[in-house]
């Protein structure tokens, strides 16, 4: 028993998948904050293609549809 606890705690097997799973949850709180900080800037983006499709949307209606 004493010799399976001693493998167990000089297995090291794990420990890089652990790293690899801490580094990938820092990634993911920058991300959000990154997000979170640029929150005006995205909308702000998201509104101007909105509008641009909008317009493009109304003039392509506007001059394609002609009475016969």
């Amino acid at each position: 028993m004493m010799n399976k606890f001693k493998q167990l705690v000089k297995d090291e097997q794990g420990q890089g998948m652990t790293e690899y799973g801490l580094v990938l949850g820092l990634i993911a709180v920058a991300v959000v904050a990154a997000l979170i900080a640029l929150r005006g800037h995205i909308i702000a983006l998201f509104d101007n293609a909105e509008d641009t499709v909008g317009d493009a949307k109304t003039q392509m209606t506007s001059t394609t549809t002609t009475t016969p």
